[in-house]
């Protein structure tokens, strides 16, 4: 990646949420590969996960707790002088936000709130904070792609939970001057994501146990995907612009858009997965998704401009990297 340069991690104290998950576990090999004290606050640690067969598990702290916890997180923050928070900490399933719309609200609206204000409560300690966003913030809008002056309008449960965090993010920035910036990505993927009804784990997952892959919708559906390397890129420019270049915008909450602005149908996501395994099975299309967008794809011109960023992996390459890991995974008895 060009443009911002880095911070020297092996000057700070960072919290990550969720850092037991998917993009977390990620996020957290860069910064400890990188020097930084890493302080993870966890809830459930899963055997299957980057976080605990990339031994990260034992190379960084471990806070146990939740963020709907205030003691759990003002520890975190308080009990190890965090200067640097990542909040990537959420329940970001569409279908189980459907299913269980409080839970979704109480992790991902409540579990913000308190972060932040955590952050608020320990300003001499925390000068940057980035949060994790989505594109489902942005709801049905009639244009697209969205840029990150389209109005946040989600309406389906998960929707209004990114809603409210980046509405938190820029309430917190703006009435107590907390440090906030909203990084929006649209789908991610790469190895790690052990939520099997997403259609990258899931159709090679599939492909392994020679069964028929499943399509949840019709397939025409459109998204960004970008690799989750192109993610924790995105992270880390923007915690070292909040770092350096920033004072002004930083206050605003201001938002950036991660996208490789290649938008793709499911099926051609299906595809790529298909190619890379070096197998293609005709899946099972249930045409049976509820609760979500047709079409969401980001414009990222933001973030080429200010921080100098763009996604580096091709989809090829994405993708042969993420049949690899969990090959090895599924491998494993």
């Amino acid at each position: 990646m060009e443009g911002v340069v880095g911070l020297t991690w092996a000057d700070h104290s960072v919290l990550v949420t969720g850092a037991g998950g998917f993009i977390g576990s990620w996020l957290t090999r860069r910064l400890v590969d990188e020097g930084a004290d890493v302080v993870a606050l966890v809830a459930d640690l899963d055997a299957r996960s980057e976080f605990v067969r990339g031994g990260l598990d034992r190379r960084v702290t471990v806070v146990p707790g939740v963020l709907e916890d205030p003691a759990a997180v003002a520890r975190a923050i308080v009990g190890h002088e965090v200067d640097t928070v990542f909040h990537l900490g959420a329940q970001t399933i569409v279908g189980a936000a459907q299913r269980d719309p409080v839970a979704t609200f109480e992790a991902n609206i409540r579990g913000t709130y308190l972060l932040l204000d955590a952050c608020r409560q320990a300003a001499d300690l925390v000068t940057r904070v980035v949060i994790a966003s989505s594109d489902k913030a942005y709801g049905t809008v009639g244009e697209l792609p969205y840029t990150e002056d389209t109005r946040l309008d989600g309406r389906a449960p998960y929707e209004v939970s990114k809603t409210c965090t980046d509405l938190l993010a820029q309430s917190y920035a703006a009435g107590y001057g907390v440090p906030v910036a909203v990084a929006r990505c649209g789908n991610v993927y790469g190895g790690g994501d052990l939520n099997w009804s997403r259609i990258v784990p899931g159709t090679i997952r599939s492909l392994v146990r020679g069964e028929a892959p499943i399509i949840r919708s019709d397939g025409t559906f459109v998204r960004d995907y970008l690799h989750v390397d192109d993610v924790v890129d995105a992270y880390l420019a923007l915690a070292a612009w909040l770092e350096g270049d920033a004072p002004g915008a930083a206050t605003d909450g201001i938002a950036f858009n991660f996208s490789d602005e290649s938008p793709r149908t499911v099926v051609e996501i299906y595809d790529a997965v298909c190619a890379a395994f070096g197998q293609r099975v005709e899946p099972r299309v249930l045409d049976r998704a509820v609760g979500e967008i047709h079409d969401q794809f980001l414009d990222s011109g933001r973030a080429r401009a200010v921080l100098g960023w763009k996604a580096a992996v091709e989809l090829p390459v994405g993708m042969a990297r993420t049949v690899e890991w969990y090959s090895a995974l599924l491998a494993t008895p």
